[in-house]
C-alpha cells in the first residue's frame, strides 16, 4: 500500500473511490444533438483509464425543456439519453472510476433564443450579464413541474448505471433562489427574507430525488458557500448551509465553490486563469469540511501534483479535482503510480479549453491536441515500423512537438534553431509576467525530447545544404513567422510593430497608439507591457469589439490591469497611414464604415498584424524534394500516412505556413508526424 495520500481509497458511503483524484462536472461540448456519444464517451474514458477515481459528466446536464444548451449540455430531459449514458458509464466502470453527472436547470444562465424558443426562468427578474436574457419569475406550477423534471433525470441517470448525480447549485436556478442578489421572489415560501426560504427549493429538489431513487444511489451538491461579494451569500451563510445539508440526511457529499459566475471577471475568480494564485479556495473548502462532516470536493486552479497532495494531506478536502490538469495530460495517476511525475505534462493555466466553450466552441487544451480527439488522435504514440532520420527546422512549439512525436516513434531527430534556446513566439509570451507559465509548453517538449535522444544544434540558421548533409528521409519546416509590419498605405517605416515592444527592442513612448487588427494575445500583452511601463495607451482596432481572439477570461486580467493605467480602446476606427509632424508623429485614422478620416499625434505607433511565414529554407528545399512539398490532406485528415516516394518528404508546419495559433501549430506537428 502506497504512503501517498493522493493514492489511498476513499469510501463514500457504499462506493469505493480508488484513490483521491476525480475530474469534477465539466461541459466540453462535445455533444452531439445534446447526447454524450462517441466522443464524449471516449474524452471521459481516457481520464478513466489514466486512473482518476471518478469522471464527473456534464456541466450541466440539462433536466428541463426550458432550461436549453448554453454551452453543448447533455440534455437528460430526454429518455434518449439513457442508453448512451449506459454505455460511458459501463466503459469507465470497466477501466475502475466511478461516474457520476452534474445536473440542473439553468435558470437565468441561458438565452431565449436556444433551443425551442420557451422564456427563461429565475427566481427574480434580473438578467444575468453573460448571457443577456431577461428572465420570467418562477411561478408555483413551474416550480412543482422543474422539481419533477429533476427527479425524473435523477431516476434517468440511476437507469444508465451511474453511481449518482450532483446537482448545480451556483449561478444556476437552485443557487437563483440562494442568494440574495437573484432571488427577488414575491413574498411567500421562497422569498429571500430567510436562509431557509432561500433554500427551499434546493431542499424540495433533493427530497423529491431521494424519494426516487432511494437510498443507493449517491446524491450531492456542488455549492457556492461565499459569493465573496456586498449583499451575497457570506462565507458564514455558507458554512450554515453546509450543516443543514447534512441534517437533511438527504445529501452524500459536497463540492465546494467561491464566488460568482454572471460576468467573466467574477467567472475567473471561481475557476483562475494563469497569472492568478493557485488554489484560492482551498482554505474555505477546509472550512466546510469541517464544519459540515460531509465528505468535500473542490477543484479550483489545483494544477499539479503537489498542490492536490497537500489539499487532502491536511485534511482540507477528501476527494481534490484536477480537472484542466487532466485536460493537459489525462494520464496523471498512472504516472504517478509509475514513479513518473516529471513527465506530467502541465497544465499552464492558459484555459484555452473553457474559454472556447464560453465562446461557443469545443474544449481543446492548448497543448494537447489529442484531448477532445481521442477517436482520430489517441494520446499515446505508437512506435513506428520502420526508424527514419527526420530533420526538424525550427524548435518552436511546433518544431518541438514534431520532434518529440518522431522521437517516441524511435526515429533519429535532428532540430535546427536558429536562436540560442528553444521556444519561439512563446518565448515572447513568457515574458509577461502573468503569463510565464507558457514556457511549460517548451519545457515539456524539450524534456521529452532529452528522453529520446533528439539532437539539437542552437544559433544555427539552417541553409539547403545542412538539411541535405544529414542525408533525411523526412524534413519538417517549423519555422514559424515574423511580424507583418507592411500594413499602411505610407508611413510603415516610421512605427514599431508589438513584437518590438515584447521583446525590449523598442522603449515604449509616452503617449503610444496601438493599432491592432489581429486581435490576439500579442496586441493585450504589448498594450500592457505599455502602460505599465507609464505610457498613455489608446489601443484602436477596426474590429467591433478589441482583441476578439482572446475570449472572455483570459481579456479579464488584461482589462484589470489596464483599466487601472491610462490605456483607452477605440473601435471601428482603421489606422490608414503615419506621417511625421515635427517630433512626433501624426496617424491618419479612418474607417470601413464610411469615407469620413481624421488625424491625431503620438510619440509612438505599434501595429499588431499577425505575421508573415517565414519559410525561405522550404522554398529552397522544394524542388529537391520527393513531394515536391505537397501535403496530401485527405491522408492528413484521416490519419494515414502521407504519400511515400525517392527521395526525402518536406512537410512544412505551424507559423511558417499561416498565421495561426499555439494549439495550431502543436495539432499540425502531432498529426502529421505521428504518421512518419
Amino acid at each position: 500500500m502506497s504512503s501517498d495520500p493522493l493514492l489511498q481509497p476513499y469510501q463514500l458511503k457504499h462506493l469505493t473511490l480508488r484513490n483521491r483524484i476525480m475530474t469534477t462536472s465539466h461541459e466540453p461540448a462535445y455533444t452531439d444533438d445534446g447526447m454524450p456519444k462517441d466522443r464524449y464517451r471516449l474524452y471521459h474514458l481516457e481520464r478513466a483509464k489514466g486512473g482518476v477515481a471518478m469522471v464527473m459528466t456534464a456541466g450541466s446536464a440539462s433536466v428541463s425543456r426550458d432550461s436549453p444548451p448554453a454551452f453543448g449540455n447533455v440534455l437528460v430531459w430526454k429518455d434518449e439519453v439513457v442508453p448512451w449514458m449506459r454505455r460511458l458509464a459501463d466503459d469507465c466502470h470497466e477501466a475502475g472510476a466511478a461516474v457520476m453527472i452534474q445536473i440542473s436547470h439553468l435558470g437565468r444562465r441561458t438565452r431565449w433564443d436556444k433551443g425551442d424558443w420557451l422564456p427563461v426562468l429565475g427566481a427574480g427578474p434580473s438578467r444575468e450579464p453573460a448571457h443577456r436574457a431577461f428572465p420570467k419569475i418562477i411561478e408555483d406550477w413551474d416550480i412543482s413541474r422543474i422539481i419533477k423534471d429533476y427527479a425524473d433525470a435523477a431516476e434517468r441517470m440511476q437507469a444508465a448505471g451511474l453511481d449518482g448525480v450532483e446537482f448545480e447549485c451556483y449561478g444556476h436556478l437552485m443557487d437563483q433562489f440562494i442568494s440574495p442578489l437573484t432571488n427577488g421572489m414575491p413574498p411567500g415560501p421562497y422569498d429571500a427574507t430567510t436562509l431557509e426560504n432561500r433554500l427551499r427549493f434546493t431542499m424540495e429538489v433533493l427530497q423529491a430525488c431521494r424519494d426516487r431513487v432511494g437510498p443507493g444511489f449517491l446524491l450531492g451538491l456542488r455549492f457556492v458557500g461565499d459569493e465573496m461579494e456586498d449583499g451575497g451569500i457570506p462565507a458564514e451563510d455558507g458554512l450554515d448551509m453546509a450543516r443543514r445539508f447534512n441534517a437533511s440526511g438527504l445529501v452524500d457529499f459536497l463540492n465546494v465553490i467561491r464566488g460568482r459566475i454572471h460576468t467573466d471577471a467574477a467567472l475567473t475568480g471561481v475557476i483562475p486563469v494563469q497569472g492568478m494564485p493557485s488554489a484560492p479556495h482551498l482554505d474555505y473548502a477546509g472550512q466546510v469540511r469541517a464544519a459540515s462532516g460531509l465528505p468535500t470536493f473542490h477543484a479550483a486552479r489545483i494544477p499539479d501534483v503537489a498542490t492536490a497532495r497537500h489539499a487532502v494531506a491536511t485534511g482540507r478536502l477528501d476527494m481534490v479535482g484536477m480537472t484542466r490538469a487532466h485536460m493537459a495530460d489525462p494520464h496523471i495517476v498512472q504516472k504517478i503510480l509509475a514513479g513518473q511525475e516529471d513527465t506530467i505534462r502541465p497544465c499552464v493555466g492558459a484555459t484555452y479549453c473553457l474559454d472556447r466553450i464560453y465562446q461557443g466552441g469545443m474544449a481543446l487544451c492548448i497543448h494537447n491536441p489529442s484531448t477532445g480527439r481521442e477517436g482520430e488522435q489517441p494520446h499515446a504514440i505508437p512506435p513506428a515500423p520502420v526508424a527514419k532520420k527526420v530533420v526538424i527546422v525550427g524548435a518552436g512549439p511546433a518544431g518541438l512537438e514534431a520532434a518529440r512525436v518522431a522521437g517516441e516513434r524511435g526515429h533519429s531527430v535532428v532540430v535546427f534553431e536558429a536562436a540560442a534556446q528553444p521556444g519561439g513566439q512563446v518565448l515572447l509570451t513568457a515574458r509577461s509576467v502573468r503569463r510565464r507559465e507558457m514556457i511549460g509548453i517548451i519545457d515539456w517538449r524539450i524534456a521529452q525530447c532529452a528522453r529520446h535522444g533528439v539532437e539539437f544544434h542552437f544559433n544555427t540558421f539552417a541553409e539547403a545544404s545542412d538539411i541535405l548533409s544529414e542525408k533525411p528521409d523526412v524534413v519538417v519546416v517549423a519555422t514559424g513567422g515574423l511580424p507583418t509590419r507592411d500594413v499602411l498605405r505610407e508611413g510603415n517605416d516610421l512605427v514599431v510593430t508589438a513584437w518590438d515592444i515584447l521583446s525590449g527592442d523598442v522603449k515604449p513612448g509616452a503617449n503610444v497608439l496601438l493599432f491592432d487588427d489581429a486581435g490576439d494575445h500579442v496586441a493585450m500583452q504589448a498594450a500592457q507591457m505599455l502602460a505599465d511601463s507609464g505610457a498613455k495607451v489608446e489601443v484602436m482596432t477596426p474590429d467591433r469589439t478589441f482583441a476578439p481572439d482572446v475570449m472572455g477570461m483570459n481579456l479579464v486580467p488584461y482589462v484589470r490591469a489596464m483599466q487601472a493605467r491610462d490605456v483607452t480602446f477605440t473601435v471601428m476606427w482603421r489606422l490608414l497611414a503615419a506621417e511625421r509632424a515635427g517630433n512626433r508623429l501624426r496617424a491618419v485614422i479612418g474607417t470601413d464604415y464610411g469615407s469620413q478620416t481624421r488625424t491625431a499625434d503620438y510619440d509612438q505607433i505599434v501595429v499588431n498584424h499577425g505575421t508573415q511565414p517565414l519559410a525561405d529554407i522550404y522554398f529552397d528545399l522544394k524542388p529537391l524534394s520527393a513531394n515536391l512539398g505537397a501535403l496530401d490532406h485527405e491522408a492528413l485528415v484521416a490519419g494515414h500516412p502521407q504519400p511515400a516516394g525517392a527521395g526525402f518528404a518536406l512537410y512544412r508546419i505551424g507559423d511558417a505556413v499561416a498565421a495561426r495559433n499555439t494549439h495550431a501549430a502543436i495539432y499540425d506537428a502531432l498529426r502529421l508526424v505521428r504518421q512518419v
